[in-house]
């Protein structure tokens, strides 16, 4: 662990860490930000979170901040708990019809995924997957098998930016532009998104994009973001309805309105997004850009480790890679945990190596992949100890 830049977390020392992707972890700096807005909110709750007296306020300024850093107008960008939080409104509000279509990947989101499933189950519409390869050698396999999903009865499109199982980097831009040009509407999954990559999304043009606050950009547990062009806004709602759906809050529309208040709840952790994008501003020299950079580095040196211990190949090429890596192990046969359960090894690395990394089972039980994160609280060092780990675990399975 990089002891000079892991003093701003609260990470255990004496864990290496290796799992940002999962949770993310949010720096001492923003949790303190945090703890201020609650302590401000317990000092008066009704005059915080009433929205017209003072909460509205709060979360315009951080939407006014966030549209800036993902580059969007502000007036449409909701805030949500999370991704999965945003696919299900999306896809929960969106106007199927019997024999429509949905397209989802074969590395989407388990959770989005099955999201998609049962929206499309109440419809009477169907589910189709592109099978994007892994390996694999060019960003065009990953468009081409999305394309070749699509069919004239084909509505929406749902694609991950960054892959969760294996960690790829999707060509979203050409995916949107694709379905564009077939009539096809496209909902981007963009929750490893906002720290990892730059954000773009007027760019992008994607007709739904929902990300994690708290994941890359290190920001506090339940915040995201919902974004919607404009003349769609009006048809996305809430997953829980509450008093904007018919009493209408002056000077704003209901799609930010409902969004914004869906019940009580703790609005401290979106309140301190701003502390976190300062916070990846100013953690190294070249601000959030260096960040992006020296973690990307990390992650190919770490993966570089990993394939010389493991006596594998990279499964993606450089281009596909943020700040994930997922590589293959051998097959663990009947060692294959039961839905819901941690792997064995997963297990065995955190309690004798005290290494934290996931081990996926993707695409299905028995096919194992490791998943490396890099963060700037990690160094070389800690992908070693991972490797004589695996290394070792590997050893004591064949004894």
């Amino acid at each position: 662990m990089n002891q000079q830049l892991a003093r701003h977390w609260g990470l255990d020392p004496e864990v290496t860490f290796l799992n940002h992707g999962s949770f993310g972890a949010a720096p001492r700096v923003v949790l303190e930000a945090q703890r201020r807005e609650q302590d401000a909110q317990e000092r008066d709750p009704i005059h915080f979170l009433a929205p017209e007296r003072s909460l509205y306020g709060k979360l315009d300024a951080v939407r006014d901040r966030l549209a800036a850093f993902l580059g969007c107008p502000s007036e449409d960008l909701a805030f949500v708990r999370n991704a999965t939080d945003g696919v299900n409104a999306v896809l929960r509000s969106f106007p199927l019809e019997p024999g429509d279509r949905i397209v989802i990947t074969s590395h989407g989101y388990n959770a989005c995924n099955n999201a998609a499933r049962y929206v499309a189950e109440r419809a009477g519409a169907e589910v189709a997957v592109a099978d994007i390869p892994f390996p694999l050698s060019d960003p065009a396999e990953a468009a081409a098998a999305v394309a070749e999903a699509c069919c004239d009865r084909t509505r929406l499109v749902l694609v991950d930016h960054v892959t969760s199982p294996t960690g790829l980097v999707l060509p979203v831009e050409e995916i949107v532009q694709a379905a564009r040009d077939r009539g096809i509407r496209t909902l981007v999954d963009a929750a490893h998104g906002p720290g990892m990559l730059p954000m773009d999304l007027g760019r992008v043009g994607a007709d739904y994009t929902t990300g994690n606050l708290h994941k890359w950009l290190c920001g506090p547990k339940v915040s995201g973001f919902l974004h919607v062009r404009p003349e769609l806004q009006e048809s996305v709602r809430p997953c829980v309805i509450s008093h904007a759906a018919n009493t209408p809050a002056p000077g704003r529309s209901r799609f930010i309105a409902e969004f914004d208040w869906t019940g009580t709840f703790d609005p401290s952790p979106l309140l301190a997004v701003p502390a976190a994008i300062d916070f990846l501003e100013g953690v190294l020299p070249g601000g959030l850009d260096a960040v992006r950079a020296h973690n990307r580095a990390l992650v190919l040196e770490g993966r570089a480790i990993l394939c010389e211990a493991l006596g594998v190949q990279p499964p993606a090429p450089d281009a596909m890679i943020g700040s994930l890596v997922t590589l293959p192990l051998p097959a663990s046969g009947s060692d294959a945990p039961p839905s819901g359960r941690v792997d064995p090894l997963q297990l065995a690395l955190f309690e004798r190596h005290r290494v934290e990394v996931p081990i996926m089972h993707w695409p299905a039980k028995g096919q194992r992949w490791v998943r490396i994160s890099a963060q700037v609280y990690n160094d070389r060092g800690d992908y070693e100890r991972l490797a004589a780990g695996l290394v070792a675990e590997g050893e004591a399975c064949r004894t």
